[in-house]
């Protein structure tokens, strides 16, 4: 009997539509698990819930009329979305719009460009070979928290590559340990918004929150500091970020905002992509069949040695991994605005005021939209095969508030998981359990203990770095 392809956790999907109470009750804990069955299919779905209008977009056309041909309607972010990130990130640009988005936008972009990154990967195949170095060395038998350790993995990538000095373990733990805090925290639900209270009401942001903001925040400006203290001659990307002129002004951001876009630059670099890495490495441990298929590929291409920028072309499959696990697990599962005109979507009115919601995690799952949506099928993004429709696949967003970091974050996950699936092997935990947990970012729970032994030979191909493992 032929098996059928891996289907990896998801949420239970209701036979029925929930009502408000239990919906606010579900999402507290997990965005992912108040959605019916029935909305998946739906190509929008529009809902009062109390005092406020909300639309769901949920097809190519109705992401397009949203998030393309109406941005300038439907800009803002969500009055809970920005509540939930303010306190980490100021004005920085996933929260900010208009004439400051359009300014800093400018500044920031160039950084995280595609022409930078033969400049940037080297510090990726860096990083992520003492990372598989390390891993190698892990004592047989205990488990390894993998959420974590891509967690440190691609916050050292961050400062490397754009900060342009290491981070360090410690720092590096500090930094994911509190965000992941941070995300248990912060409530996102906002009771108040759907009562239609103004925005300026202050609303009630617990110590713990602030405490975990404020974790990460201190990591971050002693970066800032030393490197605007470094001197005029040192090199790095956030410098020239920092010395750039504003448009219109002439002058540089104020270091207020310097500080704010430096925040989301490092939290937007390290926790997206360290997410992906996760459910990637978890996926291929379940599925065997793909990773043997991968293996092979790695094994043919890179022999053993960590991988590098210019052996991307040759390793498709590992790219339709990448591809395929945020197609199942994109990185920001809601992407919520706010109208701050009317517009319209499917030739239906929305009022000034009213949510716009473009799910991926509906999206990505629509049975119109892909054979087997919850099956883990790479072969959907192998050289060859028919691309999706380019409103369908969206997980790095899409419009003029697309991910400015897209072909980074995608070189980075292929060269991380490259490198670390030649050196070691990996296996769930026994007794581990694994679901996607939604809150700011979609993650596999709060932790994801692995147990991960040297792969023969290729470890061998991993000698111990000079520098403390990450």
């Amino acid at each position: 009997m032929t098996l059928g392809p891996y289907v990896p956790p998801y949420p239970v999907r209701h036979p029925r539509v929930l009502s408000l109470w239990e919906m606010i009750r579900l999402a507290r804990r997990n965005y992912l698990a108040v959605w019916p069955e029935v909305a998946f299919g739906r190509d929008v779905i529009f809902r009062r819930l109390l005092f406020l209008d909300v639309v769901i977009c949920n097809s190519p056309g109705t992401v397009a009329q949203a998030f393309v041909e109406q941005h300038e309607a439907f800009q803002r972010k969500s009055p809970p979305h920005r509540r939930a990130l303010e306190p980490l990130l100021g004005d920085g640009l996933f929260v900010s719009d208009g004439a400051l988005w359009r300014e800093r936008r400018r500044v920031v972009a160039p950084v995280t460009h595609a022409a930078r990154l033969p400049d940037l990967a080297p510090a990726i195949t860096e990083a992520a070979a003492e990372c598989a170095a390390a891993w190698a060395r892990q004592p047989a038998g205990r488990p390894l928290d993998v959420l974590a350790e891509t967690g440190r993995l691609t916050a050292e990538i961050i400062c490397r590559a754009i900060f342009g000095r290491a981070l360090g373990r410690d720092a590096a733990a500090t930094v994911v340990a509190a965000f992941a805090e941070y995300q248990r925290l912060v409530d996102q639900t906002d009771l108040l918004a759907l009562l239609r209270v103004p925005g300026w009401v202050p609303r009630p942001v617990g110590r713990r929150t602030r405490a975990a903001a404020g974790r990460i925040h201190a990591v971050v400006d002693r970066l800032i500091a030393d490197i605007l203290e470094g001197g005029a001659g040192e090199a790095s990307l956030i410098r020239a970020m920092a010395e750039a002129e504003m448009p219109g002004t002439g002058a540089p951001m104020d270091r207020r905002a310097f500080r704010n876009e430096a925040i989301v630059l490092f939290m937007a670099g390290h926790e997206t992509t360290a997410n992906v890495l996760a459910w990637a490495l978890f996926i291929l441990s379940q599925d065997k069949p793909s990773a043997a298929r991968l293996r092979a590929e790695l094994d043919a291409v890179l022999a053993g040695r960590p991988a590098t920028l210019d052996d991307l072309p040759g390793l498709p499959f590992c790219r339709a991994v990448v591809e395929e696990t945020m197609r199942l697990y994109p990185p920001v599962p809601f992407l919520s605005r706010q109208a701050i005109a009317s517009g319209r979507i499917a030739n239906r009115p929305v009022r000034k005021g009213a949510v716009v919601l473009v799910s991926p995690w509906l999206l990505h799952r629509r049975p119109q939209l892909w054979d087997q949506p919850d099956a883990f099928v790479p072969d959907r993004f192998m050289p060859g095969a028919p691309r999706p429709s380019r409103h369908a696949y969206i997980p790095f967003s899409v419009g003029p508030r697309v991910c400015t970091g897209v072909q980074l974050g995608l070189a980075e996950a292929v060269i991380c998981l490259a490198t670390l699936m030649q050196a070691v092997e990996l296996d769930l935990a026994p007794g581990a359990q694994v679901m996607p947990v939604a809150r700011l970012t979609l993650r596999p729970g709060d932790a994801l203990p692995m147990l991960v032994a040297p792969r023969a030979p290729a470890a061998a191909a991993y000698p111990s770095p000079v520098a403390s493992p990450i």
